[in-house]
């Protein structure tokens, strides 16, 4: 019946045109089940997939597909769902994190008589912007000088033990972003950012710099070359952590008619990061710091002042970068805040997403070591997200906050992920999640519109092994997309 209906709605049609849709309808009805995707078994490939309605009378079936639904796989950045989940039930759509400059001294004539600390309130999406209001605060509040120095506390994680390999190489070496260092003092997602522009003549090396300061806050090694027009742009970049602190070495080419390139890196050390940027910060405002600036693990005294204070985004606008662009950084900061206790590490904040979905009936064995994804050891099953996702739909008040952060295939900001027709891409809202390393993962999970305007929901999880062949996300998109199709036109 559900294709009748869409069809009815549909006045503009033809009668030809009708009745060749409900041949399709008709068609796609008996092809209503994961059986596109599951043809990835045959190549050695692991699924556990499940798709259902959320609506379906009492007593009918509300189950529209499965393979081996309850089987335990990676679900990658699919786990991002999960913190979402937990984070909003946790604190709630507006919840702010506040950061702020304090002090245990007194100020005579503009002259801070001691330390001025910087105390990271774990704002998952701290940045050079919200640092420049924090100066212009400290500044209208009077200072002018700091006898002391500028400490940066990250006392509500302390120093975040790296459990992955791509975070523990990038401690000395990095050539991407999503491995940054973690800390709950820290600022621009744990990463140096560098513009990269042209020189005015073809030769010369190209003009380069910190996106975000005029100091030299660390050492860019530029082996970028300016070429003749339309040679093409290519820009390579590592940063590395030697006896000099942070070094960003670019190499490759930039064409004279190219425009300015923004690349980021993660940094070696997240907090003393923050610490070389508010400096430059306070400088470059006029306020003096006598003293070199040091990075502490240790809670200010409770008779610290507040002399400075900014909040971050509201949760639900955060959760819309955490999730829109799959942030590892932004996620796993805020997976550590919802450790209650401080000096949090990454398990931890696992198992306190744990302890939310075990809270959910029905929702079986879940194993996470992060809040991103990115650890190799997390692992759920596609009845266990689909339970989650219900349990959100059936929350009136957060389930606009959360099903605002998944995408919708036809305008969503990941490109790959616009693929099959447009009643895949203009009905299903999605979040996705990728790992290559040690094995494949690509997962999907989210919700769904039918033909007569029914909700439902999906999950699918796609593992490879040491065996199987690279799996990209064109084998996995265009068949689930299918799937979902048919399951949506018949119903």
């Amino acid at each position: 019946m559900g294709c009748f209906f869409a069809v009815k709605r549909m006045q503009r049609w033809s009668l030809v045109t009708g009745v060749a849709t409900l041949a399709l309808c008709a068609s796609t009805s008996l092809f209503a089940d994961f059986n596109r995707l599951g043809q990835l078994q045959s190549k050695g490939f692991s699924i556990s997939a499940e798709a259902r309605l959320l609506d379906a009378d009492a007593g009918a079936n509300a189950l529209l597909g499965s393979i081996t639904p309850d089987r335990q796989l990676s679900p990658a950045s699919v786990t991002k769902a999960y913190l979402s989940a937990a984070a909003l039930n946790r604190f709630g759509p507006q919840h702010r994190f506040t950061s702020q400059l304090v002090s245990s001294a007194s100020i005579e004539n503009g002259v801070l008589r001691g330390d001025l600390v910087f105390e990271g309130g774990g704002d998952p999406g701290l940045t050079t912007e919200n640092l420049w209001r924090l100066v212009q605060r400290l500044h209208l509040a009077g200072v002018r000088e700091v006898e002391g120095a500028l400490v940066v506390s990250q006392w509500r994680f302390g120093s975040v033990d790296c459990i992955t390999t791509d975070r523990c190489n990038a401690l000395t070496r990095v050539a991407n972003a999503y491995s940054a260092p973690l800390s709950s003092a820290g600022v621009n997602f744990g990463s140096w950012c560098v513009n990269v522009a042209p020189a005015t003549n073809a030769g010369e090396p190209a003009q380069v710099g910190l996106c975000d300061s005029q100091t030299s806050l660390i050492t860019i090694d530029n082996q970028v070359i300016t070429r003749p027009a339309n040679s093409g742009t290519e820009i390579s970049a590592e940063r590395i952590t030697d006896e000099r602190g942070d070094v960003m070495r670019l190499t490759g080419q930039i064409s004279t008619n190219a425009t300015a390139r923004d690349v980021y890196r993660g940094a070696g050390d997240a907090a003393e990061t923050t610490a070389q940027v508010l400096m430059g910060m306070l400088n470059q405002a006029g306020i003096q710091v006598r003293e070199a600036w040091r990075v502490s693990s240790s809670q200010p005294p409770s008779s610290a002042q507040r002399l400075a204070a900014v909040d971050s985004q509201p949760l639900q606008e955060l959760l819309l970068r955490i999730m829109n662009y799959s942030n590892n950084y932004m996620a796993d900061v805020l997976a550590l805040d919802l450790v209650e206790t401080p000096q949090a590490q990454l398990r931890q904040a696992g198992q306190a997403i744990e302890t939310y979905a075990h809270s959910l009936p029905g929702h079986g064995p879940l194993t996470l070591y992060s809040g991103s994804g990115l650890t190799t050891e997390n692992r759920t099953s596609a009845q266990g997200v689909n339970v989650m996702l219900e349990d959100m739909f059936r929350q009136s008040s957060l389930f606009p906050s959360f099903v605002a952060a998944f995408q919708s295939p036809a305008n969503g900001v990941m490109r790959f992920i616009r693929r099959g027709s447009s009643t895949f891409q203009n009905n299903v809202m999605i979040k996705t999640g990728t790992l290559n390393q040690p094995f494949a993962v690509r997962a999907a999970a989210g919700y769904f519109r039918t033909a007569q305007g029914r909700w439902g929901v999906f999950s699918v999880m796609v593992n490879g092994n040491g065996s199987t062949p690279y799996l990209s996300w064109t084998e996995v998109l265009d068949p689930l997309s299918q799937d979902l199709e048919a399951m949506m036109l018949a119903n």
